[in-house]
């Protein structure tokens, strides 16, 4: 069984490899410039082929890896198997409870990291846990995801973070295609997979309109569907009907929606009183990192669940409608798919992997603040990415450059 499991993992990661060529060129540039030669990196991300990928990267390029999972229904575990062959230490196993959830993340922060790279803030919720473990050497974290950035800004705003932090997701590079194409594309993968039923001529209710939400939104009006758009934020509002999109209340689109699906980084944005006027049938998935944006509790309290497929779930609410739960609530892409396209993937990870050897060459003239990415890390990304696929840019010419420069001359 550990043979079949280890030889599937290889091929997994194997097909991401070959799909990833702006990660394959940064490894060799990391590798022959000693970025991380000797450097311990904690990683907490969603283990599967194309983070499996990126730890061996980064091994490759000199540093020492230990690796856990950043949600209970993601990892992969054939992935894990294959990716602890090579030497890298990873304490991950799919359908963990939450006590050892929690306890893999101690394991890894046990090997005392130098630099920590998170996907969706739990690791680095536990470095400023009071007396907590592993952060003796630490310089730096990077975080890959709009939730993990808003969790580090609000301990920097309390004065409680104690490590400089790169946000990583708030780069071009990153929320440009992982957030909109990415997740657009991912979540919808995920929700066919799971139901094996149409979207085209369905209504689809997206609840946030940030860039992932613009991206599920996007891939569901290109599948067929008739898009609901809800919304907080007046701009994000004003935006979405420039789209072409009807921005509705919650209360109000989930009493249509033969689709709800949830991208806000927030908590209860479908309440159990919203699903109790929601036509029967609907479809309920998040595409957020936490399972709070639909309220799961309630609707687990108030009706028993039926399991109708893998990932699927009815629950009949009392005397209401009959809701189907996908992926637990959980992120429904990973959950219940492969995640993002694994060339959209190369681009973020060769995005976090210039980020942590930036963070290695800088940190310690960093003060322990939410940073940036530099400019010239999301250009190398992109200018190795068109130069993978043979697209040539133009130039500025001299005098084009001092004319913008506001020069007359």
């Amino acid at each position: 069984m550990r043979e079949a499991a280890l030889e599937q993992g290889k091929r997994k990661i194997e097909w991401a490899r070959q799909h990833m060529p702006v990660l394959h060129e940064l490894e060799r540039q990391l590798a022959d410039e000693g970025a991380l030669a000797g450097l311990r990196i904690g990683m907490s991300v969603h283990l599967e082929a194309k983070t499996a990928r990126l730890a061996l990267a980064l091994a490759a390029a000199g540093a020492e890896l230990a690796v856990t999972g950043s949600n209970p229904l993601s990892t992969q575990d054939d992935v894990a198997c294959a990716l602890s062959e090579s030497g890298v230490s990873v304490y991950a196993r799919r359908g963990v409870d939450e006590h050892t959830y929690w306890e893999h993340l101690a394991q890894v922060l046990r090997h005392e990291p130098h630099l920590v790279l998170d996907d969706g803030g739990d690791l680095s919720a536990l470095l400023h846990q009071p007396q907590a473990a592993g952060g003796s050497e630490l310089i730096g974290i990077c975080e890959e995801t709009t939730t993990g950035v808003l969790r580090l800004r609000g301990l920097w705003e309390r004065g409680e973070l104690r490590f400089p932090a790169m946000a990583v997701n708030d780069a071009r590079m990153k929320y440009l295609f992982d957030n909109r194409y990415g997740t657009g594309q991912s979540t919808w993968d995920a929700i066919m997979r799971s139901t094996n039923l149409s979207v085209a001529g369905k209504v689809a209710l997206v609840v946030g309109y940030g860039w992932c939400g613009r991206g599920i939104a996007l891939r569901a009006r290109g599948l067929g569907a008739r898009v609901l758009v809800s919304e907080v934020d007046p701009v994000r509002a004003a935006e979405a009907v420039m789209d072409g999109f009807e921005v509705v209340r919650v209360e109000s689109g989930i009493s249509r929606a033969d689709y709800a699906v949830t991208a806000t980084g927030c908590r209860d944005v479908i309440t159990y009183d919203d699903l109790a006027l929601a036509k029967t049938g609907v479809v309920l998935a998040n595409a957020g990192h936490f399972d709070v944006e639909i309220d799961v509790a309630r609707l687990r309290k108030h009706a028993s669940p039926q399991p109708v497929r893998e990932h699927v779930v009815a629950y009949t609410l009392p005397g209401g409608p009959t809701v189907y739960l996908l992926a637990e609530g959980r992120l429904v892409n990973l959950v219940a798919g492969d995640g993002h396209p694994v060339e959209i993937m190369d681009l973020s990870f060769s995005l976090q992997a210039l980020c942590l050897a930036w963070l290695a060459r800088h940190a310690a003239a960093l003060p322990p603040v939410v940073h940036a990415v530099p400019e010239e890390i999301d250009e190398r990304v992109a200018r190795l990415y068109l130069r993978a696929r043979g697209v040539e840019l133009d130039e500025l010419t001299p005098s084009q450059r001092a004319y913008l420069a506001g020069s007359q001359a």
